[in-house]
């Protein structure tokens, strides 16, 4: 999802972090359809607040805490966490109450998109060149959401906004200079208070779910070890594997979220699904192959370079 350096070599342990993290993000709309009685709002506070010291444990470990302490003396990278923090607690949030009001499809169906929408930002706001076939994917992509729109009425807000913020967090984090580890670390540190004050104040109006009884309690705690493990594991495997190789497993979530949606959770497929998430996996596809030949032509090129130079 986020964009990561190009790798020469895809590394056997970074292949097992990735495929890790995008299994348990696939897994996730069943973790959170368990607390599906639960408000989105107090759900993400505790995947904030539960979070932290996950991250904190793993940069000790790593000894990069003063990165994150040093961030807090510098403004303008503080407010470009800061703006992270907002854009993936939108996600958070969006994806929270799908899966508890039968949207899953709908987050699927974002989530698939998010990639060829990171394609268009970077042809918009970074100048990057798109390929034919990457034209063609984004073009197909627009008509399957133009045909969702029209049978619905109205946009597919949840898959447009699930894009929409996830796609811009991962451009803004790109722009972030820090870390995977330390990134994550400072966004959860800039919204632990807001996460704090709305849990303390849910506890004095009697709303919080927290301690009514184990299973909400356990569940509510898990929300931190659920979101930050599969993210350290993406943040560590990205960097072990080939940009290409990224961008085709980033397809393993959102086909499990589907299944899921339509096997478990019984949501109906009426017949534009039918006819636009075909073409969104149309569409996936000749990005696929695009990505596949750019990674070619990088190595064939450095290849050729490495000859010239002997």
């Amino acid at each position: 999802m986020t964009t990561v350096p190009e790798q020469n070599v895809d590394s056997p342990r970074g292949l097992v972090y990735a495929i890790s993290a995008y299994v348990l993000w696939g897994f996730l709309p069943l973790y959170m359809k368990a607390l599906s009685h639960v408000p989105p709002a107090e759900i993400i506070a505790h995947r904030i607040l539960w979070s932290l010291p996950i991250a904190g444990a793993v940069l000790l470990w790593q000894g990069r805490a003063g990165d994150v302490i040093a961030a807090f003396k510098t403004p303008r990278l503080l407010a470009m966490a800061a703006l992270t923090a907002v854009l993936i607690s939108i996600n958070w949030l969006t994806y929270v109450w799908a899966i508890a009001n039968d949207h899953a499809l709908d987050a699927a169906l974002g989530y698939y998109i998010n990639p060829l929408f990171s394609v268009f930002l970077g042809a918009t706001l970074l100048g990057e060149r798109l390929t034919k076939l990457q034209l063609v994917a984004i073009a197909l992509a627009a008509a399957a959401v133009i045909l969702l729109t029209i049978q619905a009425g109205s946009l597919p807000l949840v898959a447009i906004t699930l894009t929409l913020s996830w796609g811009f967090y991962a451009y803004c984090k790109k722009k972030l200079p820090l870390g995977p580890n330390q990134g994550f670390t400072l966004e959860v540190l800039i919204l632990a208070p807001l996460a704090i004050g709305w849990l303390i104040w849910q506890a004095a109006t009697g709303t919080t779910h927290f301690g009514e009884n184990w299973t909400d309690t356990l569940l509510l705690i898990g929300c931190g070890p659920v979101t930050a493990i599969p993210l350290l594991f993406y943040a560590n495997g990205a960097k072990q594997l080939r940009l290409s190789t990224i961008g085709i497993l980033q397809y393993i979530a959102p086909t499990m979220i589907f299944l899921t949606a339509v096997f478990v959770f019984g949501e109906p497929f009426g017949t534009a699904r039918m006819i636009a998430f075909p073409m969104i996996w149309a569409s996936l596809v000749i990005y696929s192959i695009s990505l596949i030949q750019q990674s070619g032509a990088r190595r064939f090129g450095a290849a050729d370079r490495t000859r010239r130079m002997q």
